[in-house]
């Protein structure tokens, strides 16, 4: 009985705790909220920032719209500074914590550099390397051509040389000269420089009936610089406007002194065409080589220079050198520049197999992973593991380079854009916080449309290119001029790309996402090629000679200009009287005037000047000759004339008749030749 007393009081127990629940119904405890971590680090991107935070780029752009930082300049790749980033956080109700830096351990040096100088007593005679500069058509390939008995100018458009060649020219005596011809025309500067830094002497070749010349003075200056000595050929001495004497007074000023001033220059006088006195000058070089006292070693490994660089199409990627150290088999491992090459086969200029190749041997090399570029230099490597150990070091390198420039651009812009913010800052010094928000948010509220993304550049006038070229040289040609364009303010000049080779399926991809055109120098455009272009709309421009591509150039940057309005004056009037015409109720001043000049013609436009100022433009609302309309007053007649605007007109005013015509603009950009 007891137990089941006690049970029914717990039972009741139980009934009223219930009641009182429902009665007084308790509140959930509210939870603290908390913050999202956001793990950061120093100078983040917005990209970087924005996916730490697990949110879109927007979120970021808007956190940060009232900021001192340009909106419209804010991309994806943005560098942000601290503060910046620790401003996003806060705005969004996220806290931040450091990103654990993990040590960065400094790399080794793995670069492959020249070994040091060879004892005296291992060093051989060699042949001297020689180059051939002068300004164009001034007979240096035909030179050549009479040196080693083949025609070269022949295959050259238009006569002039387009990229350097590289030949090993055997004498009579049994001596060897290796010769490197280098373009005369102005666009190939860099190319000449190349060959000046890897030559022992420059034959420095004038015209006998043209004289010193730009690329002439151009020449002397390379092998000054160089430090390379001098011989004169002073070439077309058969002619009958040949002047040698004069040609050697005319150097002195850039202090080229021959032997009969009392200089160092030895000056031969040749005819390249008819072969006149070429051993004279094949023995003054020589000569001048053994004072010279070239020698090399021709053991241990390979040092080099890229003279050209050139994709073909049975051999792959094939580079001409000149061995400078050691010598060169098949099998040897290579590395120039940012490339490498197992040696597979070697060539000489007649495109015969060799198997070895020793100091100031001119060689063509098969086997290059990729082109390196013409001046690259080249340095033989242990293994083909060495070989990409040097190319990760020199391509980190230069990606740390980059990245130091990348970063010092960044700061100078965020500079400029805080100097702009605070000039911004000082007009709102005056305005309580609210008026300065209020004004702040009407200066920004163009951003808030549009994201970074989704905005357009403003129209501008441009002209995409591609630019392909057959050998290294002939592109890097190009390109110098291209960094001589300095007509941005007319039509902006856009390198999409550049390459060596035939211009390819990708090329003209490219070149409609960019809506552009494809140039290509000495290289071809298969058929299937010229279909895909001429389906997409894609103008592929080839050339042979240099100076009709950059013609062609201009040409179609001229195209991309809006026509200019120019002026043809008609007739010319001066005004001898001044009256008013009373019309209606209104007075309207009428000019008298007599025809100086041509006629006035009654629909065409007209201008008033005074004092060699233009006081008004537009059209007659009359011209009459006693009292009666005319459609033409021709010279030495008297009109009366008013105009479409009321003007008070004074005695001596000109009244000018003109037509406007629209002419098609040229661009301004001079490549200088």
């Amino acid at each position: 009985m007891m137990v089941s007393a006690a049970v029914h009081v717990k039972v009741d127990e139980n009934r009223q705790c219930s009641k009182m629940k429902d009665k007084y119904k308790i509140a959930p405890v509210k939870q603290k909220q908390v913050k999202k971590e956001v793990e950061i680090k120093q100078r983040m991107t917005v990209a970087e920032l924005a996916e730490a935070m697990d949110k879109d780029t927007d979120h970021v752009y808007e956190a940060l719209l009232h900021t001192n930082i340009d909106i419209d300049s804010l991309e994806q790749d943005f560098v942000l500074d601290e503060k910046w980033i620790k401003e996003v956080i806060k705005k969004s109700g996220m806290k931040f914590k450091w990103a654990k830096l993990s040590e960065e351990k400094v790399k080794e040096n793995k670069d492959a550099v020249r070994r040091p100088l060879s004892d005296p007593t291992m060093l051989v005679p060699r042949s001297p390397i020689v180059t051939i500069m002068g300004h164009v058509d001034h007979g240096k390939t035909t030179l050549l051509d009479s040196l080693r008995k083949t025609q070269v100018t022949a295959m050259e458009a238009g006569g002039i040389t387009q990229h350097i060649g590289a030949f090993l020219v055997h004498l009579p005596s049994g001596e060897k000269i290796t010769f490197l011809d280098t373009p005369g025309h102005a666009a190939f500067s860099a190319m000449r420089a190349r060959g000046a830094n890897v030559t022992d002497i420059v034959i420095l070749v004038v015209a006998a009936d043209d004289g010193v010349m730009k690329q002439t003075i151009e020449s002397i200056q390379h092998a000054k610089n160089s430090n390379v000595p001098i011989i004169l050929a002073i070439n077309k001495c058969d002619t009958p406007e040949a002047n040698h004497e004069k040609v050697k007074k005319e150097l002195l000023a850039y202090d080229v002194i021959c032997e009969e001033y009392g200089g160092d220059v030895q000056s031969i006088n040749v005819s390249a065409l008819k072969g006149d006195n070429l051993m004279a000058l094949a023995e003054a070089t020589i000569a001048l080589s053994e004072v010279l006292e070239l020698k090399a070693d021709c053991k241990g490994p390979v040092e080099g220079t890229v003279i050209e660089c050139r994709n073909d199409k049975g051999k792959g990627p094939v580079t001409t050198a000149i061995i400078q150290r050691g010598t060169l088999t098949k099998g040897c491992v290579l590395v120039a520049g940012k490339s490498w090459a197992k040696v597979r086969l070697m060539f000489d200029e007649n495109n015969k197999p060799m198997k070895t190749a020793g100091p100031s041997t001119p060689v063509e090399i098969v086997g290059w992973k990729e082109l390196p570029s013409a001046g690259d230099e080249i340095l033989e490597v242990e293994s083909e593991q060495r070989a990409r150990e040097v190319l990760d070091w020199r391509k980190y390198v230069e990606t740390q380079e980059k990245n130091k420039d990348d970063l010092e651009v960044i700061e100078a812009k965020q500079k400029e854009h805080y100097e702009t913010y605070k000039k911004e800052r000082e007009s709102f010094s005056s305005m309580n916080w609210r008026q300065r928000k209020s004004a702040m948010y009407k200066a920004n509220k163009h951003l808030m449309a549009t994201r970074p993304k989704e905005r357009t550049e403003i129209d501008e006038l441009s002209l995409p290119i591609i630019v392909k070229g057959d050998v290294d040289g002939s592109v890097e040609a190009i390109l110098n001029i291209l960094d001589g364009y300095d007509a941005d303010e007319q039509c902006k000049l856009k390198l999409v790309h550049f390459g060596v080779g035939d211009i390819s399926e990708n090329d003209i991809v490219s070149a409609e996402i960019f809506s552009g055109l494809v140039y290509g120098f000495n290289v071809n455009a298969s058929k299937e090629v010229q279909q895909m272009a001429t389906k997409k709309g894609i103008k592929i421009k080839l050339h042979r000679v240099i100076y009709k591509l950059i013609d062609d150039l201009k040409d179609e940057l001229s195209g991309k200009l809006p026509a200019a309005l120019e002026e043809n004056i008609i007739g010319t009037a001066s005004v001898l009287a001044l009256f008013h015409v009373t019309v209606g109720k209104e007075k309207i001043p009428v000019a008298g005037c007599r025809v100086q000049k041509g006629q006035l013609h009654r629909k065409m436009k007209f201008k008033l000047i005074r004092d060699g100022h233009i006081l008004w433009r537009g059209f007659l609302t009359s011209l009459k000759q006693l009292k009666n309309d005319v459609p033409v007053v021709k010279t030495g007649m008297e009109c009366g004339l008013s105009l479409d605007k009321e003007i008070d007109f004074k005695l001596g005013d000109e009244i000018i008749c003109y037509e406007e015509k629209e002419i098609q603009q040229n661009i301004s950009w001079d490549p200088g030749f």
